[in-house]
């Protein structure tokens, strides 16, 4: 008998229920799949062409755009695939003289080309940096770049030359004529010449309108090359044309159409009118130039601009309109329009600096005289401490930076150009004697080859570029700071003779010179506290300028403080009483010497000053800042005292009222005879 339970009827209908709904979500389930298949795949097709219709819109909204030729920005000439044009090989320039097209023909030797020296990254700096204000650092700082024009300043590319050191204007302008040459085989070519109208430009006007004979000249023998830019066109129009526009208080259009007719060119020159207010608003003059001829840099299709356009520069200051520099290197950088500039040496470390001015009215009495002129510095803000006082007496020389003042320089530089440092008694083999510099020429004494200078460039950034630059460093901010403060001067000429008449008499002598070195102490000591921080970076820092900067500011400072501080404890020694070694001896004389006796806190800093101005002198030859260190190491730091014999009842002199020589001197009538042509006082420059 089987133990297997019969299936109940109810169970076996329940399974069979069962089999038909699985059977039958089977089927809805694989229905509803394939709904789900065929939607997705009629929505992938939809986006597809979705996006379809986006990319062939996109692709044809530039076909109905219009040009905005005020957009266009030219940074520096774009490369395109052309046909090659054919050079002119007769034209080459040199730096000695010559007869061919662009002959540097007084220069000394070239200028290595300068590059841009951009930062990546720079973080903002809340506040500039704590320094004494001057006008041209409030105005830069404070005047940023428009939008459109910041990003430029972060590129790097090729830029324009600086410190192109040159004799005279002739050899400028022989430099120019080749620039212009390979601006016209590019495409015909304006140049606009904006002339500084002082009354001390007088010379080098007449110097570069006697030069433009050389340019038209060697430019019909470049017409037969055939080259494009020296092609008449179907108007007859000029390869070549040229404006002239002047500036002073003003800024004044000579030329209301640009032409080719050389006489009436010189003419113009020659008519400029002086401006004796003083003022050269250079850079109001370069914004309006280029607002001026704009129109003829706007792309015509694929022929590119019109014409070339090019501004040349002739002035012998700084400019009084720096708040206009940045306006000016956008308008120009915009347009691609370089600037050249005939300008003069920036002092070292200088705003100031005398030119030789004489009458150019030879009516009037021709004796040479000396007027101030600003003229440099060569740097956004001053690099150089000012220090006056050495141990024999001698005056610092106003020396050449191997640049030129920094705005003008910096336009050349943004723009692409060349900014020729014109002295016509450029010589960097010896010193250049005051009796030596011709007329309406700075009174420096030192150059410097600018070969070996073009590793001192100066950083031509931003203003907010520079300040973060210096920010950013202990080093460059110690420095800059310290440039800042006001001079280290009072101690001009010091005493160092005193006659013991009686003791009492001594001692008050030696107090009253003790005052003038305690005038100037605290100046040196402020410095060199200020100085001191940049000590920790001088391993790190790697730029040949601001390290020999550094090294020589704390040299100095250090040497003068040294120098100051041990001649009074000297006196202080000598009033608490020296016997003299010879009884006959009344007189102390106070002697530089490389001895040190008074404290060896001041030996250990006299030894440190050495040190630095070594290392200035030995490993920067040939710069301003080894030239100085050389003069210095020249001085000893310390003093000595030294015992003479002086004649108190000295015998009577003669009679300062009687004349000891053979000639009697001139009578009222003969004095009368002898005419002296009227003397006018300098005007402003």
């Amino acid at each position: 008998m089987s133990n297997a339970t019969a299936p109940h009827p109810q169970d076996e209908s329940s399974n069979a229920q069962a089999e038909h709904d699985v059977d039958a979500w089977s089927e809805e389930e694989l229905e509803e799949e394939s709904l789900f298949e065929n939607e997705e795949a009629t929505a992938l097709i939809g986006s597809m062409l979705v996006h379809l219709i986006i990319i062939l819109t996109l692709a044809l909204v530039p076909l109905r755009m219009k040009i905005d030729e005020e957009a266009v920005v030219l940074v520096s000439p774009p490369e395109y695939e052309q046909d090659k044009i054919e050079m002119i090989d007769d034209v080459t320039y040199s730096d000695v003289p010559q007869v061919e097209v662009g002959a540097n023909s007084l220069a000394e030797t070239a200028m290595a080309e300068a590059s841009a020296e951009m930062f990546a990254e720079m973080s903002e700096i809340p506040n500039p940096v704590e320094l004494e204000p001057t006008e041209l650092g409030q105005i830069m700082v404070n005047k940023m770049f428009d939008q459109a024009v910041a990003p430029l300043d972060k590129v790097v590319d090729q830029k324009g030359k600086v410190g192109e050191g040159t004799e005279g204007a002739s050899g400028a302008v022989d430099r120019i004529t080749f620039e212009i040459l390979q601006s016209l085989e590019e495409r015909p070519t304006l140049v606009v010449w904006l002339f500084d109208q002082s009354g001390s430009l007088h010379r080098q006007r007449r110097e570069i309108r006697d030069r433009f004979d050389r340019i038209y000249t060697e430019l019909g023998i470049a017409e037969e090359s055939g080259a494009e830019g020296f092609r008449r066109k179907k108007n007859n129009d000029a390869p070549l044309l040229t404006s002239v526009i002047g500036f002073g208080s003003n800024v004044t259009l000579y030329t209301e159409d640009p032409t080719d007719d050389l006489t009436e060119i010189k003419a113009i020159v020659d008519n400029i009118e002086v401006d004796s207010s003083g003022q050269e608003k250079v850079f109001s003059a370069v914004t309006s130039a280029s607002d001026k001829y704009k129109t003829l840099r706007r792309h015509r299709g694929s022929q590119g601009p019109q014409r070339n356009v090019m501004f040349v520069v002739v002035t012998d200051e700084r400019g009084d309109d720096a708040n206009m520099l940045e306006n000016s290197i956008t308008s120009c950088r915009k347009w691609g329009i370089p600037v050249y500039v005939i300008g003069v040496p920036a002092p070292f470390g200088r705003e100031h600096t005398l030119v030789k001015y004489v009458d150019p009215d030879p009516k009037y009495d021709q004796s040479p005289q000396w007027a101030q002129v600003d003229q440099g510095p060569e740097t956004f803000l001053p690099e150089r401490v000012q220090v006056g006082f050495t141990g024999n007496f001698e005056q610092e020389p106003v020396i050449d930076s191997g640049f030129g003042p920094y705005a003008l320089t910096r336009l050349c530089y943004e723009t692409g150009g060349i900014y020729f440092t014109v002295h016509p008694n450029r010589n960097v083999n010896r010193e250049v004697r005051r009796g030596e510099i011709e007329e309406f020429a700075s009174d420096l004494k030192y150059f410097f080859d600018p070969v070996a200078m073009s590793r001192y460039r100066p950083d031509y950034l931003a203003p907010q570029d520079y300040v973060t630059m210096v920010k950013a460093s202990p080093l460059r901010q110690a420095l800059v700071t310290a440039a800042q403060m006001k001079p280290a001067t009072g101690l001009s000429r010091p005493q160092t003779r005193f006659v013991r008449r009686e003791e009492a008499q001594l001692v008050g002598d030696l107090t009253r010179a003790q005052q003038d070195a305690a005038k100037l102490e605290p100046t040196l000591v402020r410095m060199a506290q200020t100085l001191e921080p940049g000590m920790t970076a001088r391993e790190s820092e790697d730029s040949l300028r601001w390290k020999a900067g550094f090294d020589l500011a704390m040299g100095r400072v250090l040497a003068q403080k040294v120098r100051t501080e041990t001649y009074n404890a000297m006196l202080a020694k000598a009033k608490r009483g020296m016997p003299f070694e010879k009884e006959k001896n009344n007189t102390w004389v106070l002697q530089p010497s490389d001895e040190i006796s008074v404290g060896s806190k001041w030996k250990n800093e006299a030894e440190t000053a050495r040190e630095l101005l070594k290392s200035v002198a030995s490993e920067h030859k040939g710069t301003p800042w080894a030239l100085l260190a050389a003069q210095e190491l020249k001085v000893p730091i310390g003093w000595t005292w030294k015992e003479e014999f002086t004649d108190l009842n000295p015998p009577a002199r003669n009679n300062p009222g009687n004349n000891n020589n053979n000639n009697p001197p001139p009578n009222d009538d003969e004095r009368r005879m002898i005419k002296r042509a009227p003397k006018r006082p300098v005007p402003k420059l």
